[in-house]
């Protein structure tokens, strides 16, 4: 496994590479907000906050299963920590926007460097209970890095600078991209942390807290503060909740995002068990899992190319097609009695590309088909089931026999697959008459919210 890991990782990178190359011939003239010196600086300003925020949050991804093991809980207890992290996002996504809009988007980025770094702390004890509390931070933290720092930028952009609302994609872009060579990189630290220097399973926690001071320093020092307007939350969710049953485009999209992200979360739980007893390097693995990732992407936006120009729809079909293809995979590679780590590792990496092509398409569709004032409610709906689902899955998971229960998951992750393939079926069926489903702009910015939100 150590000398498949480093192969696979430097064959993704390279096929990244190679795409992104020709992507950068292919590419228009510069546009005009590359010669925008002041633009540049704002960008500058933000990416040095929120990448060292993004850069803190990959860090600890390839090792938070192995801590947990490394402590001597069982999987059991270990599932329904993961299960307490689900729980707190949950509850405090719901309210995290209204949260970040009362108390300040500075203010609230500020907390979550505070909030993430005692999550890391926490990681040092051993006492079940702390280790819990840190996930319930963790929740808090996720939630207010994927509300707080965009709803800050965008503030910013358009009411302070004034600058061409079509440059905020720019940005996005361009933050997706960096947070793919982030994640990847992360892995390598983190292996180089863990393994390498030999300081354990808890070192590349230790790491982030650094990186989280950073990031809050630079916010209190360069950044000004800016509020939203104040909603209601009932009225929120209630206008979110009327769009979804309305539009069954809308319906179709949450049933197929809360489907095939709750057998996302769960493969992050489960891959680390699968192959950490194969001699598997966690950091090198994580690291090919990500540059799997990025080369979806890339994909994605070569496919919806004037060379191609594929449908956005039709690769979401693929994405939820592959992820299909892999689990079924892995319903026989993880048979106790003739594990293939191998496979396995390589249905990983295909649920990784999928993940790659689903999450542009899919942010494509819901700003189609999503109207921009009931977006935060509707995503408030799509986001419960989605972590319900995931929360049951691991629950599940608790309560079975190790050697049988986890190839028993990935058959249950399958047949939810199989669903949301119906589902994506249905979906397509109704692209074809619909023209708001589809891609008739030149494509090159359609997909600035890429990034996932897992």
């Amino acid at each position: 496994m150590l000398l498949a890991s480093y192969f696979a990782c430097a064959l993704l990178l390279a096929a990244c590479l190679a795409l992104e190359l020709a992507s950068c011939r292919s590419r228009p003239p510069a546009a005009p907000h590359h010669a925008n010196p002041a633009f540049r600086r704002f960008q500058r300003g933000y990416y040095c906050v929120y990448l060292l925020a993004l850069a803190a949050d990959w860090l600890q991804g390839p090792y938070l299963y192995k801590l947990y093991q490394h402590y001597r809980f069982l999987e059991g207890q270990i599932a329904i920590l993961y299960v307490c992290g689900f729980a707190s996002s949950v509850l405090f996504g719901l309210v995290s926007s209204s949260l970040v809009d009362r108390l300040g988007r500075k203010k609230s980025c500020v907390l979550f460097s505070f909030t993430y770094s005692i999550c890391c702390l926490t990681k040092l004890s051993r006492d079940y209970l702390m280790l819990v509390a840190g996930r319930v931070l963790g929740g808090l933290s996720t939630a207010l890095l994927f509300s707080a720092f965009e709803a800050w930028y965008v503030h910013e952009h358009v009411e302070r600078y004034d600058f061409p609302t079509e440059w905020i994609a720019v940005t996005f872009s361009q933050t997706a991209f960096w947070n793919n060579i982030i994640a990847v990189g992360a892995g390598g630290a983190a292996d180089f942390f863990a393994e390498w220097l030999g300081l354990g399973p808890v070192a590349p926690f230790m790491v982030s807290i650094p990186l989280l001071v950073l990031s809050g320093v630079f916010a209190v020092k360069n950044w000004d503060e800016n509020y939203g307007k104040k909603r209601a939350f009932s009225k929120t969710c209630g206008d979110g909740l009327k769009c979804l049953l309305s539009d069954r485009r809308v319906l179709l999209l949450g049933t197929i995002q809360a489907l095939f992200e709750s057998v996302i979360y769960i493969f992050i739980f489960l891959w680390t068990p699968v192959l950490d007893p194969h001699g598997a390097p966690l950091g090198i693995v994580f690291s090919g899992f990500m540059a799997a990732s990025m080369l979806g992407s890339s994909l994605y936006h070569l496919a919806i190319s004037k060379r191609y120009h594929l449908q956005p729809v039709h690769l979401l079909s693929l994405a939820v097609l592959l992820v299909f293809f892999s689990l079924f995979m892995l319903t026989f590679s993880t048979n106790p009695s003739q594990e293939s780590p191998a496979e396995s590792f390589l249905a990983f990496l295909l649920i990784e590309l999928s993940c790659g092509l689903y999450f542009p398409a899919m942010g494509f569709l819901r700003r189609k088909v999503v109207p921009e004032k009931d977006r935060l409610g509707v995503m408030n709906w799509f986001r419960l089931p989605l972590n319900l689902l995931a929360c049951l899955g691991l629950l599940i998971l608790h309560d079975s026999d190790r050697q049988t229960g986890t190839r028993s998951m990935f058959g249950i992750c399958a047949a939810v697959a199989l669903l949301a393939l119906l589902a994506v079926g249905r979906l397509f069926a109704l692209s074809r008459h619909d023209a708001e489903l589809r891609l008739t702009a030149l494509p090159g910015q359609a997909d600035a919210d890429a990034t996932p939100e897992l």
